[in-house]
């Protein structure tokens, strides 16, 4: 038996692609979206279970987790790569930055991997974690101070989470720096970001679905983080 993939914030981007993927491959496939987007229309069109979840207090977390459970028993993995890139810069209430930065990426994952370690136990083989961090968790950002703290405590609750839930659920991340750029970036920003990394390439989601993978199929990695930066650290 297969059980479905949840893939938090699959609307758009990379969690899109994800999505996409698993489609493709013939895998049930969960997805939460905040705004809904044609995308969306398509998954769902696809077959995709798609639940709009804004996430903004823990009753609506508590409120996805009991609709989660209507579709479905058990889950094959749980993927969460519900993110938002907001900035000190763009946003001077940092009180509210910083705690809409820490319940976005530690907050929210934490407390539904917490009520869903029953969904991922199960007899078909591994259930799986995967947390999707940042580069940043190792060098911190001078311009997204509270995103890369919020980034940091989701990486390490990878850890605790492994070690906790360690042997019938594997928990890891995956840590990008650049993958796509957004629609608008302008030409010399596109340049300076692409002399940070080694490689010097735009990759693409191809990447994080290769990592996504890799995690998914090993019966030995876990509370681990991959990195997907293209040798940035070097430079």
């Amino acid at each position: 038996m297969s059980f479905p993939i949840l893939i938090t914030g699959a609307g758009q981007r990379i969690g899109l692609a994800l999505a996409q993927h698993f489609v493709a491959e013939q895998h049930d496939v969960i997805i939460t979206y905040r705004t809904r987007h044609n995308a969306v229309d398509e998954l769902a069109a696809q077959g995709v279970t798609c639940i709009q979840a804004d996430f903004s207090d823990d009753e609506s977390i508590v409120h996805f987790i009991n609709e989660l459970r209507v579709h479905t028993p058990k889950l094959r993995a749980i993927i969460h790569n519900a993110s938002s890139w907001d900035s000190e810069s763009k946003n001077d209430d940092y009180a509210a930055l910083f705690d809409n930065m820490m319940r976005i990426h530690a907050k929210i994952p934490y407390l539904i991997n917490q009520h869903c370690q029953d969904m991922l136990e199960h007899s078909d083989g591994y259930g799986d974690i995967i947390h999707l961090t940042d580069f940043v968790v190792e060098t911190g950002s001078a311009k997204h101070l509270a995103y890369a703290a919020s980034k940091a405590a989701l990486d390490n609750l990878t850890k605790s989470f492994a070690a906790k839930y360690a042997p019938h659920i594997k928990v890891n991340a995956v840590a990008p720096s650049l993958i796509i750029f957004n629609e608008g970036d302008s030409e010399q920003y596109k340049h300076k970001t692409l002399q940070k990394s080694l490689m010097g390439i735009e990759p693409g989601c191809r990447e994080i679905i290769n990592a996504v993978e890799l995690l998914l199929t090993s019966d030995y990695i876990t509370g681990r983080s991959l990195a997907v930066d293209g040798g940035r650290h070097l430079k």
